[in-house]
């Protein structure tokens, strides 16, 4: 740290000795001070934990007109470092790597060492994959507000979020976190197992010229991420427990409804009926490692009978999950035979 930073801390500690002294915890330093990646603007990144909300009196924004640098000092609190343990977004360096200046005592030290090691639990296991599925459907979200953009200011603003998602995807993935500023993001990315041209898509989004242009390279770059993703996403062997009544529901809920709505002649219902089968058979692959059925691919609306035999094709196709299981679909011949069983 240079002269105007231990200024600042040395403020920092005295002004809470004087307004709040049990509301600090601990003071410490992180980002480019710590990284060495300083120039001459670099502002001071601190880490000012208070355990009580008369800390945020600790907090200031401000300019100094000498130096031409802005602070902005702000307060953290334990909530706030317990949700960067959690491992929802890969900028956990405040957490990870702050340089501590002050601690009020060794309490505190084992509670941020506590939070360190839950977030080095998450990044090492499993677990971080279903952050990743979570970031998947925030994903889906953005892009769904890209779609209806109506300026390319309003399309770069969600194309910027989806970058952000997608980084803290990829380091998440690979089970690690951004330990520099932006301007490093790629050189922290290199040598991760990322999608191929991933730094290449997201560049074309940024020197985008065009609504249609910036829209085509959104496209790219989501359909890549969630494509990378899915791929490689750790799927649950099939059992009878979670497999079980899945083929009957299906058959109830819509296997009667193709050819009535053949009879009917209603494309409509043929058309939503099938999609339903399309979802379900979706939700329970991405969770399970079996077969993708694609029953919509064939959809045609002017030939409904063959809507329903693509139903029935593709439940005849997901009966053999069963097989492969020993497992056999529940039918009765008659209601009182179910009955029997039900009781029993």
């Amino acid at each position: 740290m240079n002269s105007v930073h231990q200024k600042i801390v040395d403020a920092v500690l005295e002004k809470a000795n004087k307004e709040c002294p049990d509301a600090l915890d601990a003071v410490a330093v992180y980002g480019s001070v710590c990284t060495g990646d300083v120039h001459d603007h670099s502002d001071l990144d601190l880490l000012i934990l208070i355990n009580d909300p008369k800390g945020y009196a600790l907090a200031k924004a401000f300019i100094l007109d000498d130096e031409a640098i802005g602070y902005d000092i702000y307060c953290t609190s334990w909530e706030m470092l317990e949700e960067d343990a959690n491992c929802g977004h890969a900028h956990l360096s405040k957490l990870m790597d702050s340089e501590m200046l002050y601690v009020r005592d060794e309490s505190v030290t084992e509670r941020l060492e506590g939070l360190k090691d839950k977030a080095r639990e998450i990044l090492g296991s499993d677990k971080r994959f279903e952050l990743v599925a979570g970031i998947r459907e925030e994903l889906c979200k953005v892009y769904g507000h890209a779609f209806v953009a109506e300026t390319i200011g309003q399309l770069r603003s969600w194309a910027a979020y989806m970058i952000t998602l997608s980084l803290d995807a990829m380091m998440l993935w690979n089970g690690t976190y951004f330990k520099r500023g932006v301007k490093r993001s790629f050189e922290e990315l290199d040598g991760l197992d990322i999608p191929d041209d991933f730094e290449t898509n997201i560049m074309k989004i940024v020197r985008a010229t065009s609504f249609i242009e910036l829209g085509i390279a959104l496209g790219t770059l989501f359909k890549s991420v969630m494509r990378f993703t899915e791929r490689r996403t750790r799927k649950d062997v099939p059992s009878r427990e979670k497999l079980a009544g899945t083929y009957e529901e299906m058959f109830s809920n819509w296997r009667n409804k193709m050819p009535e709505a053949t009879e009917r002649g209603d494309a409509f219902a043929s058309f939503m009926n099938l999609a339903s089968l399309q979802f379900m058979l979706e939700e329970i692959a991405s969770e399970n490692a079996i077969p993708k059925f694609q029953v919509m691919e064939e959809f045609d609306a002017n030939d409904l009978a063959k809507n329903a035999k693509l139903f029935d094709d593709a439940l005849e196709d997901y009966r053999q999950e069963y097989d492969k299981l020993g497992m056999e679909v529940r039918h009765f011949d008659h209601v009182d035979a179910f009955l029997k069983a039900y009781m029993e």
